[in-house]
C-alpha cells in the first residue's frame, strides 16, 4: 500500500503560494472595519467652535492640517475638522 501522507513537490509549491495569499486576504478583511470605523460629525455632535478650553487642536484624535489654522481631520470623526472645533469624543493630548 502506498503512503499517501507524503507531500509532493507540486503540492508543496501550491501550498506555499496559496497559504500566504489567504493570510493576506484574511488580514485585509479584518483590517477593513478599522478603516471604516469613523463616525459622522452628527453622531459625535461636532461643532466648529470650541467648548471652553476643549478644542480639536488639543485632542488626541485630531490630525493637523498643513498650517496651525488650516482645517485637518480626525482619527474617529469623518470629514473636515476645524482646529477650533469640538465634539463629545474630545480627549486631551497627554503631555
Amino acid at each position: 500500500m502506498k503512503n499517501s501522507s507524503k507531500l509532493t513537490r507540486g503540492q508543496f509549491v501550491q501550498r506555499a503560494i496559496v497559504l500566504p495569499a489567504l493570510a493576506g486576504l484574511l488580514y485585509s478583511v479584518e483590517a477593513a472595519p478599522a478603516r471604516a470605523a469613523k463616525g459622522s460629525q452628527a453622531q459625535y455632535k461636532y461643532q466648529s467652535k470650541p467648548n471652553g478650553i476643549k478644542k480639536c487642536s488639543n485632542c488626541t484624535f485630531y490630525i493637523a492640517g498643513k498650517t496651525p489654522t488650516a482645517n485637518g481631520s480626525c482619527k474617529i470623526v469623518d470629514g473636515t475638522i476645524s482646529p477650533n472645533g469640538y465634539c463629545i469624543a474630545y480627549s486631551p493630548k497627554s503631555s
